[in-house]
């Protein structure tokens, strides 16, 4: 019986898939990424189809916080359709789950540190309270817990 993994890599031969540490697609080595004892899953099912609906959407970066959560729907958009092709159904409650995780993310990197209103990013690193006018920094990442430094405390870390 045919993987799959398998018929993914038959079906699309320009994308490398590649076992690793995680589920991740990078446009830069044109590889998407999956934790091998994971797969037999539906849970890693549902994540292998995500990655390469990310590749078969063309996703390569984002600018914006909320740009990735268009991304990261967009992604499950064609996993849904990627899963019909093989007779198999992405469940929404999973997708849910995940997508919250990427809301509850952005919720935590936009709240003002200084009076807690969830205000509006300037640029991918940086957001600037409408209500009190803090500024205030944000990793690049969207692996890391939302460390927000105000601008002083920033400037003495320097």
């Amino acid at each position: 019986m045919t993987t799959l993994l398998e018929k993914l890599s038959v079906d699309y031969p320009h994308i490398r898939f590649i076992p690793g540490n995680s589920f991740f697609w990078s446009a830069k080595t044109n590889e998407v990424q999956y934790i091998k004892d994971y797969l037999s899953s539906s849970d890693g099912t549902w994540s292998l189809l995500h990655e390469l609906g990310h590749a078969l959407c063309n996703h390569h970066t984002y600018s914006s916080d909320v740009e990735l959560l268009i991304l990261e729907r967009d992604a499950w958009e064609k996993a849904r359709e990627i899963a019909m092709g093989y007779n198999l159904t992405v469940d929404e409650n999973h997708v849910e789950d995940c997508m919250d995780t990427y809301r509850e993310w952005l919720h935590q990197r936009s709240r003002c540190p200084r009076c807690s209103v969830n205000s509006i990013q300037k640029n991918i690193s940086t957001y600037h309270c409408y209500n009190c006018g803090q500024i205030w920094t944000v990793t690049v990442s969207r692996f890391c817990r939302p460390y927000r430094l105000k601008a002083k405390q920033k400037a003495r870390l320097k």
